[in-house]
């Protein structure tokens, strides 16, 4: 499997519930409850408080951006870890920025209190990329391309 991580089509860009934030769907892989996208952030400031049960890895591509609990920005070229159960704000900065992540298990949402408000996996990112490819005209069949 091929895919290319940065498309300029536009179509293949899934929103998110965060204004400014879209993500380019790479591999959903079913068996292990994983997937990878390129997260694209088009905002300033807060977007998400979440945990994961499970490792995250990430490479940020290009642009930077932070967590509000840490000290330091993911700027262009790092390699971020999050260990399992960490929990994070993500944060981004004026200018664009595209990271690759590849995210196991589930994304937890959290309220200012650490109560859950939501979750995302492997199922819902697969609903969420079809009814996508769906309105923008590519069908919702299209999303077959990226599961393994």
């Amino acid at each position: 499997m091929v895919a290319r991580a940065v498309s300029d089509d536009e179509r293949l860009w899934v929103p998110t519930a965060n204004p400014g934030v879209q993500v380019r769907p790479l591999l959903f892989d079913t068996v292990r409850g994983a997937w990878v996208n390129v997260t694209r952030i088009r905002t300033t400031g807060l977007i998400t408080r979440h945990a994961h049960p499970c490792p995250v890895h990430a490479l940020v591509l290009k642009g930077q951006w932070q967590y509000a609990e840490r000290g330091w920005p993911a700027t262009e070229g790092d390699y971020v870890f999050e260990p399992p159960g960490d929990i994070h704000t993500l944060m981004g900065h004026e200018d664009e920025s595209l990271t690759m992540f590849w995210i196991t298990g589930t994304l937890v949402e959290l309220d200012e209190h650490g109560q859950t408000t939501g979750y995302a996996d492997v199922f819902t990112r697969i609903h969420q990329a079809e009814a996508h490819f769906e309105s923008v005209g590519l069908g919702a069949d299209h999303v077959r391309e990226y599961i393994r």
